[in-house]
């Protein structure tokens, strides 16, 4: 069977961590900032091109029918897990969504400010059913 786990969370919740503690090949948005010398470099501008690059890397692995895929990007709303559920009906992939809680006292890795966590926080959508 082939699974996607889509990881949400606000920044420091430890989506990361957990994505690639569980064996899966991770992708996320995040990484499009990272530069040869492993040093991030975060670019507002630039942000949808990194999640562009994120469901273009996601459909690569698809294509390459590697079974277990996660991506652990914030998906505050709803609307941006889409382009991997439209992904995952393609090639055939389950579809599992993890919200991740800081309930462990984690630090953001790339220093994001307070006011944008608090931003998406405000903006964090649930689907129950």
């Amino acid at each position: 069977m082939k699974n996607l786990f889509l990881f949400r969370g606000i920044s420091g919740s430890g989506k990361s961590t957990l994505a690639n503690s569980i064996g899966t090949t991770n992708v996320e948005a995040d990484t499009y900032f990272v530069n040869k010398d492993g040093e991030y470099n975060f670019d507002a501008r630039k942000l949808s091109e990194a999640h562009k690059w994120c469901q273009d890397y996601t459909n690569y692995l698809m294509e390459k029918e590697t079974i277990n895929i996660s991506v652990s990007n914030t998906f505050t709303q709803e609307w941006e897990m889409k382009p991997y559920f439209n992904l995952a009906k393609k090639h055939g992939y389950k579809v599992f969504t993890m919200v991740v809680e800081n309930r462990h006292g984690g630090q953001n890795q790339h220093n994001v400010p307070q006011d944008a966590i608090d931003r998406m926080v405000d903006r964090f959508e649930i689907k129950l059913i």
